[in-house]
């Protein structure tokens, strides 16, 4: 993916960040529709140039996103629609990127479960055993085989072995390989979950809900500070009245009224 298709997608996918990780049970709904949508995309091309046809108005492109998939989660259309307003070297790392959308919500999902560890251990086995059983590795890759058949095969094979979202990553590998060989699509898979487990986390407690745009920001501005990927889970709790607190790890920024009217009666006490 050359740089302006890659901007574009890490952009998206940095607003869409928080936003699945607050899905909770909702993420493998999200996730079911983003890979829709690209099923969508990858049997039209019309459609794939039409969103991605950088001398059509972006806010056009996003209102035809909202008609075509009236029906699918706010969530789903909101992300989707940031992506087609951006440029994009070649239209097909539109529905690539909507396809790590879909992954991410999955990844998302079993970070808030505490499963992330476990998925990323059943991916790594998996791969093990797609490696020493080529025959298996070259079945579930054959594209020119029906889709169910390969379906029915890694169920039988490796679904009393994985978790529902193991599993599920698997299978959207499998029945939709697009232009990466399975074993990649899994390394990739593994990849992106240890780098999820060994970003920092930051428990952010406010008045009001943070829009996403806030959260992008404020994790940017955690990164800078601690040179890491930073997870931004919020917090709402109203008895804060303003401000934000921010803990990650055991160092604690408290910005709220609350701390700091606690700070000046301290001080009129002393």
């Amino acid at each position: 993916m050359k740089g302006t298709s890659q901007n574009a997608r890490d952009a998206a996918l940095r607003a869409f960040d928080p936003v699945a990780a607050a899905a909770g049970k909702d993420a493998t709904m999200l996730a079911r529709e983003l890979f829709a949508v690209v099923d969508v995309l990858d049997g039209s091309g019309s459609l794939r140039r039409a969103l991605t046809d950088p001398s059509r108005p972006a806010d056009d492109k996003a209102t035809l996103v909202d008609h075509l998939f009236a029906s699918f989660d706010e969530r789903v259309r909101t992300v989707v629609a940031d992506m087609v307003r951006a440029r994009w070297s070649d239209e097909a790392d539109l529905a690539e990127s909507i396809e790590d959308a879909g992954s991410l919500a999955l990844l998302a999902q079993a970070e808030a479960e505490g499963t992330l560890q476990q998925v990323e251990e059943e991916l790594f086995r998996v791969e093990r055993e797609f490696m020493a059983h080529r025959s298996l590795l070259t079945a579930l890759g054959d594209r020119s085989s029906d889709a169910a058949d390969r379906l029915a095969v890694v169920r039988d094979v490796v679904g009393s072995k994985v978790g529902p979202t193991t599993l599920a990553l698997l299978e959207r590998k499998v029945a939709a390989p697009r232009n990466t060989r399975l074993l990649n699509a899994v390394r990739e898979l593994v990849h992106h979950a240890a780098q999820r487990r060994e970003r920092l986390v930051a428990r952010v407690t406010a008045a009001v809900e943070l829009s996403a745009a806030q959260r992008t920001r404020l994790a940017g501005l955690l990164k800078e500070a601690y040179g890491h990927e930073i997870q931004v889970n919020v917090a709402v709790d109203p008895e804060v009245l303003g401000g934000i607190k921010v803990q990650v790890g055991s160092e604690v920024v408290d910005g709220t009224i609350v701390s700091r009217l606690a700070d000046a009666r301290r001080r009129l006490v002393g």
